[in-house]
């Protein structure tokens, strides 16, 4: 057989092994494998390079991705889907790996649907691709958040102040949830809950009465009814760009209004994204990767393979897709029963 291999999506921790994995498990059954460049959109005009057992050795504990990224979706347009099925044709595809999250399976799952043979690697460092209990990424994004809060922490006790640290997060709020709950902060805000701005203030003056300085993290996609917002600009699935909203710029400036107490933000915005995978998302990629070339020698397209309890298996795509996994009660009470 003949793979194909992409990444799609926004970059995080782990990709590289996931495609070290898919070389390695196709080439160890005497199957070779080639890149698409660039997401999807090297899949819509034939941007690939090969890839060698030899090409992807060192990969494990490397960053980013190899064969780049973009949130391009190949079927936006008519003649952009038979772009991607010509250059599958001429490429002599037998089975592609879409390694993604909710958009990059989507896209795959309309591959599927049209008769190609595709498989799915669920990628994410937000953790919110429904159907797998977790996704690289998050663990090693996630402790990056949580070492620039533990900074925070020695500034704002130095200077007593209130410091809000902005993280991640659409839809979803496992990157706060997981950042608040492990760094010790004294207010943690999701997407999952209404914003309550008299509680936050309440926390953060106990904190200061306490210790005399406060900790606050805050998810990108919290509604703040802000008077600051985007500039309404999205990307080729229809989401909103994040980047302007300045959710802990707002925040700090609320905060200091209302208590007196000196407040200051930071947002580490893409440094999450970056360095090396830890062990977890390392082991994680590796078997995901390498189970998905599994799916594909077993004829079982239009799967994704997903990390259930201790065991990866495969699902159907549908079941992967279309909702997010959002933080639920159960940890919220959790993170709630460590605020003041």
């Amino acid at each position: 057989m003949r793979f194909g291999v992409l990444t799609g999506g926004g970059d995080c921790p782990g990709l590289n092994p996931a495609i070290r994995a898919v070389v390695d498990r196709a080439a160890r059954e005497g199957h070779e494998t080639v890149g698409f460049r660039d997401g999807w959109k090297g899949v819509r005009d034939g941007l690939t390079r090969p890839l060698s057992v030899d090409d992807v050795h060192d990969l494990i504990g490397r960053g980013g991705t190899i064969l780049g990224s973009s949130r391009t979706n190949p079927f936006a347009k008519p003649e952009d889907a038979e772009k991607v099925v010509r250059t599958l044709a001429h490429e002599r595809i037998d089975a592609l790996v879409a390694i993604g999250g909710d958009d990059t399976l989507t896209a795959a799952r309309e591959l599927a649907r049209r008769g190609g043979k595709v498989v799915g690697v669920p990628k994410t460092m937000d953790n919110d691709v429904a159907g797998t209990d977790w996704t690289f990424g998050f663990h090693s994004a996630t402790a990056v958040a949580v070492d620039a809060l533990e900074r925070l922490r020695d500034t704002a006790g130095s200077h007593h102040r209130a410091i809000v640290l902005e993280v991640m997060g659409r839809h979803a709020g496992w990157v706060a949830l997981a950042t608040g709950l492990a760094g010790g902060a004294d207010a943690t805000l999701v997407p999952e809950e209404p914003y309550d701005e008299a509680e936050l203030f309440r926390r953060v003056r106990a904190a200061v009465a306490a210790r005399g300085h406060a900790l606050v993290v805050a998810s990108e996609g919290i509604d703040l009814g802000q008077r600051k917002g985007s500039t309404g600009a999205k990307d080729e699935f229809g989401h909103e760009l994040l980047r302007e909203r300045e959710v802990g710029a707002e925040l700090a400036e609320r905060i200091q209004a209302a208590t007196g107490v000196e407040t200051r933000s930071a947002q580490i915005g893409h440094i999450q994204r970056g360095g090396a995978p830890e062990l977890f998302d390392r082991i994680l990629a590796t078997r995901l990767g390498a189970h998905a070339v599994e799916l594909a020698l077993a004829g079982r397209f239009g799967e994704v393979a997903v990390l259930r309890g201790e065991r990866v298996v495969g699902i159907p795509l549908d079941e992967a897709i279309g909702t997010s996994k959002t933080v639920t009660p159960d940890w919220l009470a959790l993170l709630h029963t460590f605020e003041p």
